[in-house]
């Protein structure tokens, strides 16, 4: 008998905000269900949540490095963030997770503050996964976020993926969502 094909998830959109590269599907590949949990809740149009666009690491010739994170909404603003760095793993790490954090900074437009509190690659089931923890302040007060994300050839992008991961929900909710 062949196996069956699972069914198409049925998460919101915005749960599911910052997909990027890898093996992971495309957010047009996800949309709301016509059986949708909550009727109230307008549909999420697929441009009206921050996108990770731009992902640049330059190792330079002083020992250093350079990360550069671009993230778009609504298909025309832009944000960028940059950082500099010790050019070592556990550098570009942190540098590719600031840079991104520095880019969040400019699209919440002091909405909310977030502190980078660490950044890990771990090997973990035959894989490297990039862990990030992150220190939130906004309307609600302080919080910590965690987010992950799964690479096999470029933690320092994923480190970049991690903070948008962590930080997904709570800008879907306090902020691009209104």
């Amino acid at each position: 008998m062949p196996p069956r094909a699972s069914p198409r998830p049925r998460f919101p959109v915005a749960a599911i905000a910052h997909r990027g590269g890898g093996t992971t599907p495309t957010d047009s590949s996800y949309g709301t269900s016509d059986q949708a949990s909550d009727a109230s809740s307008a549909p999420v149009l697929p441009h009206e949540r921050l996108r990770f666009a731009e992902f640049v690491l330059d190792r330079l010739s002083n020992g250093r490095c350079r990360a550069r994170v671009g993230l778009t909404w609504r298909g025309s603003e832009q944000f960028a963030g940059q950082c500099e760095g010790l050019a070592s793993q556990a550098g570009e790490l942190r540098c590719a997770a600031q840079a991104c954090v520095n880019a969040l900074g400019q699209a919440v437009a002091g909405a909310m503050a977030f502190e980078l509190l660490g950044v890990k690659a771990v090997r973990a089931f035959d894989a490297t996964v990039v862990i990030v923890s992150l220190a939130t302040n906004g309307e609600q007060g302080a919080q910590r976020v965690v987010g992950s994300y799964l690479t096999e050839s470029d933690p320092a992008r994923g480190a970049a993926l991690a903070v948008l991961n962590a930080t997904n929900r709570l800008l879907g909710n306090r902020l691009f969502m209104r």
